[in-house]
């Protein structure tokens, strides 16, 4: 028994948009392969296109090492982002949590392209191809209870992306130099309500946010149904801490050291 990719795609949407919480796809009778779920990225896309969000970029998720074992994830995984998802923090104190299903706050780097990047570039290369790098929250979200699912189920879930937050934007320019390490070595400490959560290091993002990227630029070197980056595209690269559950009322915010980024604060409603 195959899967219906598109059924799969249908009830995906409806999740997503809903906020309700449904079976993961791999544990039903006629399962779902990772190969398969991608095909059901792309049939999300168009869904969405044809709603008439504007695609602007991609999430990738599961970087950070350190959360592999706790949701039975060993490797990267990809989702798209959008106009209706993407916010600027300077725009944006607050953000409602209606809507979201079992929501966690991610601190992320996330990188504007100002030309696409190849396979076969080397990490220098790869910042080359940046036009700007911030630092933004990524607020996840998980259509399966209890977060209970397998890496394909993440995939057809959008790669359980709810919404981008992104901070003040430095542009690269000629400066990439200047990047080059400190985007390898920052450190950074997680908050809320004045608290430290949690504690992170750009290592824990596949050595850095960087190889983040270089690794997703070979994922897409291998997908058949969804496009390579482009330029102008947003990449937000995946946890530097614990993903960690928020609540109304709650004021989260960043410290980072080592990196000339600003550091970022959002409240939830």
């Amino acid at each position: 028994m195959k899967p219906d990719l598109h059924a799969i795609a249908d009830e995906a949407f409806a999740a997503i948009a809903s906020g309700r919480q449904i079976s993961p796809f791999s544990l039903r009778p006629a399962g779902l392969t990772l190969e398969d779920a991608y095909v059901v990225t792309a049939l999300l896309d168009r869904k969405r296109e044809a709603r008439g969000e504007k695609r602007l970029g991609r999430k990738i998720g599961f970087t950070n090492r350190r959360t592999w074992e706790q949701y039975k994830v060993y490797a990267p995984i990809w989702g798209y982002v959008y106009d209706s998802t993407v916010h600027e923090l300077g725009n944006t104190a607050s953000l409602p949590l209606t809507g979201f299903s079992e929501p966690l706050i991610e601190p992320e780097i996330v990188f504007g392209l100002a030309k696409p990047p190849a396979p076969d570039m080397d990490e220098p290369a790869l910042v080359s191809c940046l036009e700007w790098v911030a630092h933004g929250f990524e607020i996840v979200q998980s259509i399966f209870p209890r977060w209970q699912f397998s890496a394909a189920d993440t995939v057809a879930a959008n790669g359980l992306h709810g919404a981008l937050l992104i901070g003040a934007r430095h542009t690269i320019g000629p400066h990439v130099l200047e990047w080059e390490k400190p985007l390898s070595t920052f450190a950074i400490d997680l908050f809320c309500d004045g608290r430290v959560i949690d504690s992170g290091h750009a290592a824990n993002v596949l050595n850095g946010p960087v190889s983040a990227l270089r690794h997703l630029v070979g994922l897409l070197a291998r997908d058949e149904i969804n496009p390579p980056l482009a330029a102008g595209e947003i990449v937000t690269t995946g946890t530097l801490t614990r993903a960690m559950p928020v609540n109304s009322g709650e004021a989260w915010s960043t410290a980072l050291s080592g990196i000339a980024l600003d550091s970022i604060r959002l409240r939830f409603e």
